[in-house]
């Protein structure tokens, strides 16, 4: 059986969406899991597993056993997992190293596969869009602010976070739910000027982070963008078998690409 090479982004677990809640969306997740162990080569995990995650010395947040366990037995089976840091769960340390062997990634990191080069990142901070979030980031990401909020308790500082969590999916704009085209695509100015920089060249950018499934051909007609979407509506993800790299849908037979 051929292997393949899976990339998913942007579960969110920990937030409830109307009637998709967080622990049936933890459930259809370990179900791609079983659908895809069989032929799976590597698993990329690119950022916002977790819709709030942080790691205290002796305390991690409360559930998500079943994708845990999960993860731990495709280790166990000898799969390849690896996970990059997204904006929500950027405060993970060595939990996931330590106890599943999953090493994990805060900057972009370019890998071959099967004789093609995939440039990976969560895709947070990327592009000329993003200020805000990029002076957040700066904050969040500071040893003594880290420190603090570790001193605080896990009850109060997890709700603390999930309260500031929501009221940033509030004051979203409605033009974030759709693709703006190349212009206003960030992601997509980003990676027209960094294939202008790379050397040897990337057949690929794979970000998550923008929350539309997305594949996109730069305008060097060789080099593609693909956006990995996320699993609170689209239940999207990548896969690249060696010929082809693809954009599905798991359980969504209406699942269809943003940029069509």
């Amino acid at each position: 059986m051929k292997k393949k090479i899976y990339f998913v982004s942007d579960f969110h677990l920990g937030v409830d969406v109307g009637n998709n809640t967080s622990k049936e969306r933890e459930k259809r997740i370990c179900r791609w899991l079983d659908h895809i162990k069989k032929d799976a080569e590597m698993i990329y995990l690119v950022g916002d597993v977790f819709d709030f995650w942080f790691e205290y010395k002796t305390v991690v947040p409360k559930g998500y056993v079943r994708l845990l366990g999960k993860l731990a037995e495709l280790r166990d089976m000898g799969i390849p997992i690896e996970f990059f840091i997204g904006n929500h769960d950027m405060w993970m340390f060595r939990y996931f190293k330590e106890e599943l062997n999953i090493p994990i990634h805060r900057e972009a990191i370019i890998r071959e596969h099967f004789g093609k080069q995939f440039y990976i990142h969560h895709g947070d901070g990327k592009g000329p869009n993003d200020k805000k979030y990029k002076r957040i980031k700066r904050v969040f990401a500071n040893p003594l602010c880290i420190w603090l909020f570790e001193r605080l308790h896990p009850n109060f500082g997890i709700w603390l976070a999930n309260a500031w969590s929501n009221n940033s999916k509030e004051n979203h704009d409605e033009e974030e739910f759709h693709f703006l085209g190349k212009e206003k695509e960030w992601l997509i100015s980003y990676c027209e000027k960094k294939i202008k920089t790379l050397n040897p060249p990337v057949d690929f950018f794979v970000f998550g982070h923008r929350h539309l499934p997305i594949d996109y051909t730069l305008s060097d007609q060789k080099t593609r963008y693909i956006n990995l979407g996320e699993w609170m509506t689209y239940n999207s993800f990548a896969v690249f078998d060696g010929n082809e790299m693809k954009v599905q849908f798991f359980e969504n037979e209406n699942g269809k690409l943003a940029n069509t």
